[in-house]
């Protein structure tokens, strides 16, 4: 199963997300459901750079294919432009794997840490 945690400040912004995991919907290299994950992931990963405009270095990402893990957070720094295009990134990383639990409850999971709760 792929589990997803998604990280908020006090405020209640997103400051990351965590996949890690494998859905085990199919074989290797034909599973759906992990290749959606992964996208999702390396989406949010990228567009941090391309859109909102930080560099690779003020970025905390780890991953490992194999192990099917991936995180990323932020310090949302910058200006309101930034953190703007930051939580519309986060936010679009969040209702893409709402979507794939709808479709696919058996094989993803989704957590929220921080922000003043633990769910």
């Amino acid at each position: 199963m792929i589990k997803v945690c998604i990280f908020k400040d006090t405020a209640k912004l997103i400051t990351g997300y965590e996949i890690s995991g494998h859905a085990d919907y199919a074989p290797y290299g034909k599973d759906i459901v992990c290749a959606a994950a992964s996208v999702l992931g390396y989406t949010g990963l990228n567009s941090l750079m391309e859109v909102a405009g930080y560099k690779k270095e003020q970025i905390d990402y780890k991953f490992d294919d194999h192990k099917g893990y991936l995180s990323v957070r932020v310090s949302l720094i910058g200006d309101d432009d930034m953190k703007t295009y930051t939580q519309v990134i986060f936010k679009t990383f969040e209702v893409g794997i709402k979507s794939m639990i709808e479709s696919y409850p058996k094989y993803i999971t989704l957590e929220y840490r921080g922000g003043g709760t633990n769910v």
